[in-house]
C-alpha cells in the first residue's frame, strides 16, 4: 500500500518537526500503518537539542514526491511554504494553527485552531480519539509548545496551550520551565551557522498586500551578540533581496529573556516598518519592544499598514 507522507513547512522549526513525528504516531494508532514522518529542510539547533534529549531520529528528509502521493500537512497549509509540487499531491489531512491559504477541489480532513502551537491541537486529537500519549510523545509535544509560545510568554499563547503544557509535563515527568529555558537557550547558539544559513533558519515569505517580503526570525539570549554580525547579515540580506526580487526583508532578532525584538530591515519598502511600529530606523535597525510573535505582532500589523 502507498505511503502517507507527513510533513511541515520548509525551514522547519521545532513545531514542524515534532508535529510530523507526533501526527505519524497518531495515524498509526488510528490504523494507518503506512504513515511516515518527513521534513522539508535541515534541523535547527533547538530541534536538534530536543531530538538528542529524547534519543529520537529526525524525520526523513524529502525534496519531492511522485504525483498523486498521499500527504498530510502539519504546522502549515500555504503552498508557498510546502513541498514544491503540492498541487499534484493528494492532501488527506491538514492540522495547523496558521491562517488558511489552501484551496482544493476535493474535501479533506482540516483541523485548524487559533492556538499557539500545532501540538496543542494534536494533544486534543489524541484525547478525542482516546489514544494514550506516551511520555516521549508528550515530551515532543511539550517541547514544541514551549518553542512556539516562548515558554508561554508569547501573545499567541492561549489557555488551551497552558492546559496542554501542564498535562504534558506531568506525562513526560519534567519541570517544563527548567527544561524549556535550557531548550530555548540551546536554540540560540548561532556559532556554527554561516550567514546564509542564519538568514534561512526560519525565513518565511509573507507578502504584505503588494509588498513582496521575507520575514526571518532568530532567537537569542543576547541581541548585542547577534548584532556583531550586522554587516555580514545585511550583505546576505541584500543578496536575497536581489535574487528573490523582494520589496522588503525583515530579520527579527528575538530576545527570549526580555521578550523584545531588534529588527534589521532592508529593501525599498523599509519605511513600512517605521510606519507600522512608530519607530525610526537607525542604520537599518530598531528595537521593537514587546514584539516576539511574527504571526500575531508582525503579519497583521505590517499588512494593515501596507
Amino acid at each position: 500500500m502507498d505511503k502517507t507522507y507527513i510533513f511541515g513547512h520548509k525551514s522547519p522549526d521545532t513545531d514542524t518537526i515534532t508535529s510530523s513525528l507526533v501526527m505519524c504516531e497518531l495515524e498509526k494508532n488510528l490504523g494507518n500503518d503506512n504513515a511516515v514522518a518527513c521534513r522539508l529542510g535541515n534541523i535547527n539547533k533547538e530541534t536538534e537539542f530536543v531530538l538528542n534529549y529524547l534519543d529520537i531520529e529526525a524525520p526523513e528528509l524529502i525534496e519531492s514526491l511522485e504525483e498523486g502521493s498521499d500527504v498530510i500537512l502539519v504546522d502549515h497549509n500555504s503552498p508557498s511554504e510546502s513541498i514544491d509540487n503540492l498541487k499534484n499531491m493528494n492532501i488527506k489531512k491538514v492540522v495547523d494553527h496558521h491562517k488558511i491559504a489552501l484551496e482544493t477541489s476535493y474535501p479533506l480532513f482540516y483541523r485548524a485552531e487559533a492556538v499557539g502551537c500545532t501540538e496543542t491541537i494534536l494533544f486534543k486529537l489524541f484525547n478525542e480519539n482516546n489514544v494514550e500519549i506516551e511520555p516521549k510523545i508528550a515530551h515532543l509535544m511539550l517541547s514544541a509548545i514551549i518553542s512556539d509560545t516562548l515558554l508561554l510568554k508569547s501573545p499567541t499563547t492561549t489557555e488551551d496551550d497552558k492546559k496542554a503544557v501542564k498535562k504534558l509535563a506531568e506525562i513526560a515527568g519534567v519541570d517544563y520551565e527548567e527544561y524549556g529555558l535550557e531548550m530555548l537557550k540551546a536554540g540560540t547558539d548561532l556559532s556554527s551557522f554561516t550567514i546564509d544559513e542564519i538568514l534561512a533558519l526560519d525565513a518565511k515569505q509573507i507578502d504584505f498586500k503588494d509588498v513582496k517580503s521575507i520575514v526571518n526570525q532568530v532567537n537569542t539570549a543576547s541581541i548585542p551578540d547577534v548584532l556583531e554580525m550586522k554587516d555580514e547579515l545585511e550583505a546576505g540580506i541584500e543578496k536575497i533581496i536581489e535574487k528573490e526580487n523582494l520589496d522588503l526583508f525583515m530579520l527579527l532578532i528575538t530576545d527570549i529573556v526580555n521578550s523584545n525584538s531588534q529588527v534589521i530591515v532592508l529593501g525599498k519598502n523599509a519605511d513600512l516598518v517605521e510606519k507600522a511600529y512608530g519607530v525610526k530606523l537607525d542604520d537599518n535597525t530598531a528595537l521593537l519592544e514587546g514584539v516576539v510573535s511574527r504571526k500575531k505582532q508582525v503579519v497583521p500589523i505590517m499588512t494593515e499598514n501596507a
